[in-house]
């Protein structure tokens, strides 16, 4: 699994697709807690995690369970860790919960890189 994280708007998702030769129909854009495992690409975990906190479920549990899915897939979160902590319980809950997810995932990943400005940096 390759793990890309990185600021909004810092070229994540131009990466992947340039990189790993990815066509608009192989990504899955997350909007919710639900995800489409069959996609080689899924884009802004983040916002799988928010859906998931919104539901009283941990993101990293869900991951977990489906490892087969995504073992071999792209996965690019938007970081979103970094900065002021929210002072609404909810921002908080999503901050942890998508922190939680990414060092899950990044220990597991084949790579990761982390994207600023349009350029890599190769974490892993």
């Amino acid at each position: 699994m390759i793990f890309v994280i990185g600021g909004a708007y810092q070229g994540k998702l131009t990466y992947a697709k340039d990189r790993f030769s990815l066509k608009d129909n192989e990504i899955f854009t997350c909007t919710s807690e639900k995800i489409d495992w069959e996609k080689p690409c899924l884009r802004h975990i983040e916002e799988f995690c928010l859906g998931c906190v919104r539901r009283g479920v941990e993101p990293r549990e869900v991951f977990e369970a489906h490892e087969a899915d995504w073992k071999d897939s792209v996965l690019i979160c938007r970081d979103l860790f970094c900065g002021v902590v929210p002072m609404d319980p909810e921002e908080r809950e999503w901050r942890q919960a998508t922190a939680r997810l990414c060092q899950y995932l990044a220990k597991r990943a084949d790579e990761v890189v982390r994207l600023f400005c349009g350029l890599e940096q190769k974490l892993k």
